[in-house]
């Protein structure tokens, strides 16, 4: 999380006099920088696959619809499917977390990412190609959970730093996802399912660290259970866990729907925002770019948000304008949107970065490791459950008027509850607290 390290975070006195399980399999080992390096360098890997799925599917969307004979509508499902695995599989993580430990899951959540990716070329229907996609948005939505953990757990003194790498590998890969597919699939031969299954390649890749942390152990611990041991950072004193339930904190519920509304104009950005552009009469290589900018206004803001986010007692003005943003960029795409695209795509892309700026509320609004956990897979999960309807809505109203004109109206309105609620999750307050 972007976050400064919190109360609950060891000292060294208090780590060194902290009671520590043994590493199962042998005494625990001294601490190595390589394995710092590693772990980051995993983190980076793990970050760039975390969207390709999404991003590469967006400027391929026509040609997949006519070659699956997808009507708009079912278009829309498609959209809709990834918060739907997000929200369901990453109430999971948690729990296999405590079960198999985060570094374990995450591995595992690459490994169906490479899966899906790799058969999600050959569906011969629609079922096929949204099942092999469903695999692939499982393993991401585990790791979209656990990477937060991950980071806050094992580099306790660099949180900032390391979340901005996380941040950057994540943008990073979403834009690339975007503006490279298409010449991709022109070099390949021109088909969807190469462009598609190319990147199989890079989630294979990322995968190799995985499994050496995973089988070292040094990848960390549960989530909020029994801390195992690692080589990489101090070990955190016991955290008592919140004393109230999750689903009865008003900040969390604002963390929640703002997380939601975001995820919301992100997936319908991802989704079809390139079918705009080429509605409007701009190619489909320079749709994918446009959303490839989106994207990688995520790169160099996912360092600057979090640090005046962490200066600020109440993070709500950076909502508004981040609103203010993205509220503009969709006038612009309903008055003119082939001549202002450019300036549009870095309008909604600036807007986009709430994504960023929530992850750095959920860290800013715990006190505890225990508290990051609930809060990381509540605002997340309910928030992915909240954000379904939204890509769904377009796709329908796009079938039924034939045009943008009214869902580029409901992308608007979406724009009011996100402010509402990030503000009111941007005050100066912990879940701990609502006891």
């Amino acid at each position: 999380m972007h976050t400064p390290p919190s109360d609950d975070l060891a000292t060294p006195e208090t780590a060194a006099s902290a009671p520590r399980p043994a590493e199962p399999g042998g005494p625990r080992r001294a601490a190595s920088p390589w394995r710092g390096r590693v772990m980051a360098a995993g983190l980076m890997l793990a970050a760039l696959n975390l969207r390709p799925a999404v991003t590469s599917l967006g400027p391929l969307l026509e040609e997949v619809r006519d070659d699956l004979g997808m009507s708009g509508t079912v278009a829309g499902v498609l959209t809709s499917v990834p918060p739907a695995c997000f929200a369901l599989f990453g109430l999971a993580a948690p729990r296999l977390a405590r079960r198999w430990g985060p570094g374990a899951i995450v591995c595992a959540g690459l490994a169906a990412i490479a899966t899906g990716l790799l058969l999600r070329p050959f569906a011969g229907g629609t079922v096929v190609f949204l099942a092999a996609s469903a695999l692939a948005l499982a393993g991401i939505a585990v790791s979209n959970i656990l990477m937060p953990v991950i980071v806050k757990r094992w580099f306790p003194d660099r949180v900032g730093a390391m979340t901005g790498l996380y941040s950057m590998g994540l943008s990073l890969g979403t834009a690339a996802a975007a503006a490279a597919t298409v010449p991709m699939t022109d070099a390949l031969g021109g088909s969807w399912r190469s462009g598609l299954g190319v990147w199989a390649l890079l989630a294979a890749v990322a995968l190799v660290p995985w499994l050496f942390l995973a089988r070292t152990g040094a990848s960390g611990t549960d989530a909020g259970g029994t801390d195992g041991d690692t080589d990489d950072a101090p070990a955190p004193a016991p955290a008592a866990a919140p004393a109230m339930r999750i689903t009865r904190s008003p900040l969390a519920w604002a963390m929640a729907v703002f997380f939601g509304f975001q995820a919301t104009a992100a997936y319908i950005s991802m989704g079809w925002m390139p079918q705009i552009f080429r509605d409007a009469g701009v190619s489909a290589s320079t749709s994918g770019l446009l959303l490839a900018v989106m994207m990688a206004m995520g790169v160099p803001l996912a360092f600057v948000l979090p640090r005046i986010a962490a200066r600020l007692r109440h993070q709500g003005v950076l909502v508004v304008v981040l609103g203010v943003f993205g509220l503009t960029g969709y006038a612009g795409l309903w008055l003119a949107p082939a001549e202002g695209a450019w300036a549009w795509a870095v309008l909604l892309g600036i807007a986009n970065c709430a994504f960023p700026l929530a992850l750095t509320m959920i860290g800013m609004r715990t006190r505890t490791h225990a508290g990051v956990v609930r809060l990381s897979a509540f605002a997340q999960s309910v928030g992915y459950l909240l954000s379904i309807p939204g890509p769904l809505l377009v796709g329908v109203l796009y079938q039924h008027s034939g045009g943008w004109g009214q869902p580029l109206a409901l992308m608007a309105g979406f724009m009011v509850p996100q402010i509402v609620a990030g503000v009111l999750a941007g005050r100066d307050r912990h879940i701990e607290d609502e006891g």
